[in-house]
């Protein structure tokens, strides 16, 4: 079941949110990583906030566990996000 995930980053910055996609591989406008189906970040007053909807919950732990949270401490991000899970009852992508 799709999950919609929404990760609080305190004290961080884009710029370091753009290492970490950097080291991903990935690029602006691009691809998501394999099961996320949906992407997007905003700065807040405290860091930044990213929501994301992934086919389901373990797809995203994984990726979590192997890339976000190495590559966050790689940028000097310390604090883990807080992390929310949402149910998704439908989502839609491009045509």
């Amino acid at each position: 079941m799709a999950v919609g995930v929404v990760l609080e980053f305190e004290g961080a910055t884009l710029d370091q949110y753009d290492q970490v996609v950097e080291k991903m591989g990935f690029s602006p406008g691009g691809p998501a990583a394999p099961g996320g189906l949906f992407h997007w970040v905003t700065k807040t007053d405290g860091g930044f906030r990213v929501t994301d909807v992934w086919r389901d919950r373990e797809t995203f732990e994984r990726f979590a566990e192997e890339q976000i949270g190495p590559y966050s401490a790689e940028v000097g991000i310390t604090n883990p996000p807080e992390i929310s899970f949402f149910e998704v009852h439908n989502y839609l992508t491009a045509g």
